[in-house]
């Protein structure tokens, strides 16, 4: 699964620090505000790349992308906040959903790499980054 690490503005995490003892709950709903635009463009991303570009019609059968979600908001062992955009396994054959977006991403020996969440994340960046300072506005507003 593929990994992005978005480092947070000083100014946001002092806004987060005065927060008190509703800075966790916050921190999800923020985080999960982020995580809708991002998810969405993977979505679409994968969506386009499935079956384009291939000699024989697709068998795709749209599983990989139905098992496309989002982690609820967890908190690691550092104490910082963390949520996941990816795969559900197994596959109903018994297959993993990872390996084949790997293989779509990167592509195999005579299959060309059809990349859908670098380029997710890459054209995702502001506007996560936007939604999630909104949302984190909306939420200090209510307090």
């Amino acid at each position: 699964m593929a990994k992005a690490d978005v480092k947070l503005p000083e100014e946001f995490l002092l806004k987060l620090s005065r927060l008190g003892d509703k800075t966790d709950e916050i921190c999800g709903k923020v985080l999960e505000a982020g995580a809708e635009v991002v998810e969405a463009k993977v979505r679409s991303n994968l969506q386009a790349a499935i079956g384009s570009g291939t000699k024989e019609p697709s068998r795709s059968t749209g599983e990989l992308l139905s098992s496309l979600g989002t982690s609820r908001p967890l908190q690691d062992r550092n104490g910082n906040f963390n949520v996941k955009i990816g795969f559900s396994e197994p596959r109903s054959g018994g297959g993993s959903n990872a390996k084949i977006a790997n293989i779509i991403e990167y592509g195999k020996s005579g299959q060309p790499a059809k990349p859908f969440l670098k380029p997710a994340k890459t054209a995702t960046r502001k506007a996560c980054v936007d939604a999630m300072q909104e949302r984190f506005e909306r939420e200090v507003d209510g307090l």
